[in-house]
């Protein structure tokens, strides 16, 4: 009996997780210094992919290579194969509204309008899940770039601790916030989740430029 393999794809045509040798095959045959490894899991794959760090470009204050959560890269450098997300509140509690973009080229890809009576802390819980599940669709491993340790914190935990009280006028943001919790506890993911380092890069680029 046959031993299903996951490979990890550190470097070749793309990155990430494949489930057959085919999949991985097509991914580094012909590919000048493609690099990869067999595991028995996906969840060892998974570790794998995020603790190797691959260097492809660097620039003065960017690097485009894996990094782990429990590795520090120099502190003038981040990860520009990345989604960066960030949230907005007018007042407190106020207005939310929160987007995803591309860190590399600044381009959005996806925003949501802004939501009645709601906090910074929501938004920026929403923003995260939302980029992770529109990566889970595409397919891709990039990690999440977020300026808050608290909503990187709930997303880990799986658990959102607002002292903001449910009511008719914030409905709609508490019922997207169930619905990321559910995600969370019904889906894997891959993608590491880092915090942006506003005192040495400067503002997320998802910033909404607001302050």
């Amino acid at each position: 009996m046959t031993t299903k393999k996951y490979y990890a794809v550190f470097k070749g045509r793309e990155t990430g997780i494949f489930t057959s040798w085919a999949e991985c095959e097509e991914q580094i045959k012909g590919f000048s210094g493609a690099l990869y490894k067999s595991f028995k899991t996906r969840e060892e794959a998974a570790l794998g992919l995020t603790d190797q760090m691959l260097l492809f470009r660097v620039e003065p204050k960017q690097v485009s290579f894996w990094e782990t959560q429990n590795k520090v890269l120099p502190v003038n450098k981040f990860i520009i194969n990345s989604v960066c997300v960030d949230a907005s509140c007018i007042g407190n509690p106020g207005d939310v509204e929160y987007r995803g973009m591309c860190t590399a080229t600044h381009k959005v890809i996806f925003h949501k309008r802004p939501m009645a009576n709601g906090t910074n802390n929501l938004g920026e819980f929403l923003a995260i899940v939302h980029g992770l599940a529109y990566l889970k669709k595409q397919g891709s491993h990039l990690p999440i770039y977020s300026d808050s340790e608290t909503a990187i914190l709930w997303v880990r935990n799986k658990k959102v601790r607002t002292k903001l009280p449910k009511s008719d006028s914030n409905k709609e943001i508490f019922d997207l916030v169930e619905r990321g919790l559910k995600w969370l506890e019904n889906n894997e993911y891959t993608n590491p989740i880092l915090k942006w380092n506003t005192a040495c890069w400067g503002e997320i680029p998802a910033d909404f430029g607001r302050k």
